[in-house]
Order: C-alpha cells, then structure tokens, then sequence
C-alpha cells in the first residue's frame, strides 16, 4: 500500500499537471512544424535539387524476388525527419531564448532603494537636529 500512497503523492503534485501540460503542447507544437515542414518549407527544395521527394529516396539492397518485396534503405526518410527534428530545435531554442531574454529585462530594472536600517534613520535625525 506503500507504493500507492507515493504514487498518488507524486500524481497530485503541480508538476506532473505542468509536464502534462507541457507534452500536449509539445505534441501540438509538433504537428505545426512538421506541417510547415512538409508543406511549405520542402516543396521548395525540393523544386531546387530537381523534383525530388526526400521520403522516396531510397537504395534498393536487394531486388524483389517474386513475392518477396524489395529490400530497400529508406534514406531519405530519415533525411525529412532529421530536417524536421532541427526545426523543431531550432524553434524551440528561438522560444527559450526569447523567454531568457525577458527574464533578463526583468533583472535589468532597476530595484527601489531598499528603505536604510532604522538606527541609520534615528542618526540622521540627530545630525540634523544638531546642525540647527
């Protein structure tokens, strides 16, 4: 029963609501690059290395026999998602960087004076009644 008690310890806690939170917007944030990916930014290059889909790039090692299909090394498969993985970096770093950046606006304004020790205060008082 030990184990239950910390599960539900550590399932209501704000944080796992926060990382939930986070992997669905993850996973949204996603799609939309993998859609601007796929559907703006590769039709382009596409056009530019003449034509080419990157997914259907492959190597044939072995040709089909009968049946049996073809044994191929799907390359450029793995070249469109490795271009859509540095997106995804790169948009995510762009947004940790905008975010670090406010921060330190943040910490670049100027604080109040924090208000000096009252025996500072009870001093000045004195000087200044001794000066009259």
């Amino acid at each position: 029963m030990k184990i239950i008690d910390e599960f539900k310890a550590f399932a209501v806690k704000g944080n796992v609501a926060d990382m939930a939170v986070g992997i669905i917007l993850g996973v949204a944030f996603g799609k939309i690059v993998t859609s601007l990916v796929n559907d703006i930014i590769m039709p382009p290059i596409g056009i530019l290395v003449g034509g080419i889909k990157f997914s259907d790039l492959s190597l044939v090692l072995k040709e089909a026999v009968g049946e049996t299909p073809a044994v191929t090394l799907n390359y450029g498969n793995f070249l469109q998602v490795t271009f859509d993985f540095l997106l995804v970096a790169f948009a995510v770093f762009m947004i940790v960087k905008a975010i670090n950046s406010a921060k330190r606006k943040e910490d670049a304004a100027p604080a109040a004076p924090a208000a000096p020790p009252k025996q500072e205060v009870l001093l000045e008082e004195i000087r200044d009644l001794l000066k009259k």
